[in-house]
């Protein structure tokens, strides 16, 4: 089964530039004063971000079509009036950071979340204030916000807690928290009721760790620490998530930025097969095998030496005097290497091939829909939703409407049914 990932799920005419990537890079800072931002503010604040990110020193501003905004924010709406109420809310909010500058002295600062926001022509403008802008940019920690598990999340709460845990998976803990700072960083500092572990506990602590560990990649437990009888501190102990697997959540893009991955794919190694040896083995460890490689005279296949130098692990000094039956077997293993790689990119390419189907077919059902009044968008609703018979496939379409990767079948059907020239001119491979 191919991988979903959020490109799928959005029309292809509105993804260009930096909304390609799956993830957004958040600086620590950021994500710690976000805790007030509602579900529906903290998705706009990424895909903002996401959208900037590339220019966030280079422009004083940035634009984005508001319907690709709200597409990727998971906001299928043409209610502007609540995109304006997020967005006021974005320039309301009070940015605040604590951290080391680049000499090791101690910089606290303070800034609204967004210095500028407007919405004219079916255009957003936005800016940051220089100084915001350059902590995004060029921040010291990063957490890598997936954009496709970012839309699953449905409580502010939960996407809070997924973005304070997820900067430290692979430490697998986060650390103690003090109460105080744990409720900043859900939003209800502010809020008496909450003051209360056992209130926090029941209404946000529960939910959001169960939300948490349902939607996302990762897998999270709270451990708290008292002092006399009052819980005074709290950490979240973190794993993988192994059944998010078949989500598409590696950092490809930052990946396929290093110079290590250049120099694989220009020696004809297949893209996934370059970020897997990069994950397992490091970029230096690659480094290492490719100059062994470039460093051999009259290879005709570099690629297919590659393969069987990463998979037997041999070095120029660990070579052995030539032995023509291991230089059969060598090239018997290079021979086999290179099928893979072929065999590989051709998968490669009938997922990208189903992908980019998917996604034109989606785009159509998406126009359709808004074509339709209120009336009639309900009435389609709920005609599909009495369709479904499994309990699965019914709750995955309350969750996520007319996108529900589980019943994309069934929806191009219902719709094809409905309109028969909804999907006219996309040809076979759609």
């Amino acid at each position: 089964m191919a991988r979903r990932t959020l490109r799928e799920d959005i029309p292809p005419e509105v993804m260009t530039g930096p909304l390609r990537r799956d993830s957004v890079r958040k600086n620590v800072a950021a994500i710690h004063v976000s805790g007030k931002l509602t579900l529906l503010q903290r998705k706009l604040s990424n895909v903002l971000l996401l959208n900037a990110y590339d220019h966030l020193t280079t422009r004083t501003s940035h634009r984005i079509d508001a319907r690709t905004l709200c597409v990727m924010a998971g906001y299928n709406s043409n209610d502007t009036a609540t995109l304006k109420d997020a967005l006021r809310s974005l320039a309301e909010t009070v940015a605040e950071w604590d951290m080391l500058d680049a000499a090791g002295r101690q910089e606290w600062g303070v800034s609204a979340l967004l210095s500028y926001a407007s919405l004219k022509d079916g255009v957003c403008e936005y800016a940051y204030s220089p100084a915001l802008a350059e902590k995004l940019h060029d921040p010291k920690v990063f957490a890598l916000i997936n954009m496709n598990i970012q839309r699953r999340f449905q409580s502010g709460h939960a996407l809070a807690l997924y973005e304070n845990c997820y900067r430290f998976h692979r430490v697998g803990s986060t650390g103690w928290w003090p109460m105080a700072l744990f409720r900043r960083l859900m939003g209800v500092a502010d809020s008496a009721y909450y003051e209360s572990f056992k209130h926090l506990n029941a209404k946000v602590i529960k939910p959001a760790v169960a939300e948490v560990n349902a939607t996302s990649n990762i897998r999270v437990a709270p451990e708290t620490r008292k002092v006399g009888r009052q819980i005074a501190e709290i950490r979240f102990l973190i794993e993988e998530n192994p059944q998010l697997s078949m989500l598409d959540l590696d950092d490809g893009d930052g990946v396929r930025s290093g110079e290590v991955y250049g120099r694989l794919r220009a020696l004809g190694v297949a893209d996934r097969l370059a970020r897997q040896w990069i994950a397992e083995h490091g970029e230096e460890a690659v480094a290492r095998r490719i100059a062994e490689v470039e460093g051999r005279s009259g290879v005709r296949s570099p690629a297919r030496y590659l393969s069987a130098a990463m998979r037997d692990g041999w070095t120029e000094a660990e070579t052995p005097a030539p032995d023509p039956e291991a230089a059969r077997r060598v090239a018997e293993a290079a021979v086999e290497a290179e099928a893979r790689t072929r065999a590989l990119a051709a998968r490669e390419a009938a997922v990208e091939a189903e992908r980019q189907g998917r996604a034109a077919r989606l785009g159509r059902v998406l126009a359709a829909v808004d074509a339709r009044s209120p009336v009639q968008r309900d009435a389609a609703w709920k005609l599909f939703l009495d369709r479904l018979e499994g309990d699965l496939e019914r709750e995955d379409f309350r969750r996520y409407g007319w996108r529900s990767g589980i019943n994309a079948r069934a929806v191009f059907a219902f719709w094809e049914e409905l309109e028969p020239e909804v999907f006219e001119g996309l040809g076979d491979a759609a």
